[in-house]
């Protein structure tokens, strides 16, 4: 099997895979907002409570996240589809669409998304094409919302079907 439908496959699959969405904040060495969609982000450890996400090396922002030493992880609500298409767009004023302010941990927070996680960062992995980011969880702020689902190319709220009791 040729390179190309190996990765052709493996994106089918892993587009397959319903995840949750976030949208990954930091600032600049300038103290400029910087932000990006992610979905593959995942929990690592609770003691200490760590996570993990991973960045590609051709994004434009990487070095803002890589030489930072926190980043802030926001689970989104499922009415954030216009939020989760903005911050994962190119060239374009990402903090203008949406309310935001500083935290005491000097990480840009976005209002209204289902929670926020602030990290230091804990530590860097090379992984191919990508580097692995696991953050120590320094704070944790949650909202009564429900979160969002990415599941073959679509963003949503979760379906009620998935909150059913079975007997």
């Amino acid at each position: 099997m040729s390179k190309e439908k190996k990765q052709n496959l493996f994106k089918e699959v892993m587009g397959n895979y319903p995840t949750g969405v976030t949208i990954l904040t930091t600032t600049d060495r300038g103290g400029n907002p910087v932000g990006l969609t992610v979905n593959s982000f995942a929990s690592v450890s609770l003691d200490p409570l760590l996570v993990l996400w991973s960045i590609d090396h051709k994004v434009s922002t990487i070095e803002a996240f890589t030489a930072g030493e926190k980043f802030a992880v926001h689970v989104l609500a499922g009415d954030q589809q216009e939020l989760c298409k903005t911050f994962s767009s190119k060239n374009i004023d990402r903090f203008s669409t949406c309310k935001w302010s500083l935290s005491k941990h000097k990480l840009p927070i976005i209002d209204g998304v289902f929670a926020v996680l602030q990290c230091k960062t804990f530590n860097k992995i090379e992984a191919g094409d990508h580097t692995l980011l696991i953050g120590e969880v320094i704070d944790i702020q949650i909202e009564k919302k429900d979160p969002m689902l990415y599941h073959r190319r679509h963003f949503d709220f979760i379906p009620s079907e998935f909150y059913k009791v079975s007997n």
